[in-house]
């Protein structure tokens, strides 16, 4: 396959700087929690559903952490509080939330266990979830050998066909998922209602009234999923499940994800701070407790660097992607993902009219392929540049695909003929398939067959991106990531440390603080 010939031991510097900023940031990762860690932790171990609060359905475990918090104990861990519970009532989990939830007792005023009972009982809760999600991800594994399974990790192949269904009804995205992987469609992303990062709570049961998506909930992930299921053993191929696990409920939609057998999800390290202005130290805390459980289900994520190119020139800041996606890369590792899980993104969003565009966005896509050989990169069509003309939206979408096939890209999410008009239509979605599939069929061995000059524009813009990458690291790592964020490093957007949202949400570790799950993950 064609390469570029990147200098190696820029690449090597660039993974030791990325390391070393991230090891800056450990230690506020360390010594906090979150809510929505301590919520996270009590879906893991069984507690699900709603109660009735002022007409609306108020989620039992916002009940009980938000009791904790009140009562300022939460710094010791809810599974501390809800398992010495279990013990004093003799109850199960769904049983004691109920207790909780309707005001029977709270839990900070029961009498106190012995600490190695709670311990005890703490870790066996704690390993029977592991095991659920554990079970979850041979589930798959297990219907990937059976059917046909498109997603090609030598990316010797063509690129996933990856489209996205966002009616706003769960039972309406079914029947366009459907319809989606009858057209050719290999993996399937509900996008989230608009706004819904924002919500320090995960919406229960199954919604139809999402404003430009679908509510995140753990039965619409249920339902989407046995969709997909159905169909896929119809079509004979696995059909992959794609959910936005960002925002304020981030550990929770992860845990949610890992129990449901969900594929993929997007999740990115600094997504949540830089475009929807949550706070810094809230997102990355929540983004390393959320990494633990996706890698041991075994759900490959998707970066957010496409995003940046959407507010600042994709020509001239292609170095704060590749800077971004390293960083990303060493917390991914920090959580124990494998580099097979981690779909670092990247998006063509050059000016269409820019000389040599074409050659700029290949340079820029095999540069990605190459500094991560075994990454399914994810590569995002163009969105920015789109102004309705949608005979001029379906070339920009060919081109982008002759892009991704040409350079092995690994997850392909396909551009439709009406960006920027409305949310797409059955047949969008279907020319957009067709589209792919004619290039990805007509081009699949373009790459074995060129090379490019060591001189050329390709190679050229290659090397300036990733020499433009090395200086913005090492200016990273003398600033530290939160300095760096607020001078506008990534996307031209600043942010700081004490500002966004979710603040308030960071409680400080006590010296007893109990949570086996990051032991057991």
């Amino acid at each position: 396959m064609a390469h570029l010939e990147l200098n190696q031991q820029t690449i090597i510097e660039c993974r030791r700087l990325a390391a070393q900023i991230v090891e800056k940031v450990k230690p506020t990762i360390d010594a906090n929690t979150t809510v929505s860690i301590e919520r996270a932790v009590l879906r893991l171990i069984g507690v699900e559903g709603a109660m009735m609060k002022a007409g609306q359905k108020h989620p039992a475990v916002n009940f009980i952490v938000d009791q904790l918090r009140a009562d300022h104990v939460l710094a010791k861990g809810a599974l501390h509080w809800f398992v010495n519970g279990m013990l004093q009532t003799e109850s199960s989990p769904a049983g004691l939330a109920r207790k909780v939830c309707g005001g029977e007792l709270r839990l900070s005023a029961l009498p106190a266990s012995p600490a190695a009972e709670i311990r005890k009982l703490s870790h066996e809760l704690a390993r029977k979830a592991v095991e659920a999600i554990v079970l979850r991800r041979e589930e798959r594994n297990e219907l990937c050998r059976k059917l046909k399974d498109p997603f090609d990790l030598t990316f010797q192949g063509k690129p996933l066909l990856y489209v996205i269904v966002a009616t706003g009804n769960i039972f309406e995205d079914v029947i366009q998922a459907r319809a989606a992987a009858e057209a050719g469609a290999e993996a399937i992303a509900v996008i989230r209602s608009t706004a819904q990062s924002l919500l320090d709570y995960v919406p229960e049961g199954a919604t139809t009234e999402g404003f430009g998506g679908t509510y995140a909930t753990q039965e619409n992930f249920r339902i989407m999923r046995a969709a997909l299921d159905e169909e896929g053993k119809k079509l004979g191929r696995y059909v992959r499940l794609t959910n936005y696990c960002s925002g304020l409920c981030m550990s929770e939609i992860a845990a949610m994800a890992g129990l449901e057998r969900l594929d993929f999800l997007l999740n990115d390290a600094m997504y949540g701070i830089l475009f929807r202005d949550i706070n810094m130290k809230r997102t990355l805390i929540d983004q390393h407790f959320s990494r633990l459980i996706i890698s041991r289900a075994g759900i490959v994520i998707h970066t957010g660097e496409d995003n940046y190119l959407t507010t600042a020139d994709a020509i001239e800041n292609g170095h704060q992607v590749l800077a971004s996606q390293f960083i990303n890369e060493r917390f991914a590792l920090e959580a124990h993902m494998k580099e097979e899980q981690m779909g670092l993104g990247h998006a063509a969003e050059m000016n269409p009219w820019h000389p040599d565009v074409l050659l700029l966005e290949i340079a820029r896509a095999q540069m990605t392929r190459d500094i991560f050989p075994k990454s399914p990169i994810k590569f995002m069509p163009p969105t920015r540049h789109k102004v309705g003309d949608i005979f001029f939206s379906h070339l920009m979408d060919a081109t982008f695909n002759l892009v991704g096939v040409l350079t092995n890209q690994g997850i392909q999410l396909l551009g439709m003929p009406t960006e920027a008009m409305h949310t797409p239509l059955l047949q969008d979605r279907w020319m957009s398939i067709k589209n792919a599939n004619y290039i990805f069929g007509a081009a699949r061995g373009l790459g074995k067959e060129i090379t490019y000059k060591r001189d050329g524009v390709i190679a050229s813009h290659g090397k300036k991106v990733l020499d433009d990458t090395l200086q913005l690291l090492r200016k990273i790592h003398t600033d530290g990531l939160f300095k760096a964020i607020e001078d506008k490093a990534f996307a031209n957007v600043s942010r700081t440390l004490t500002g966004g949202k979710g603040l308030d949400g960071v409680i400080q570790k006590d010296k007893e603080y109990l949570n086996p799950f990051f032991e057991l993950l």
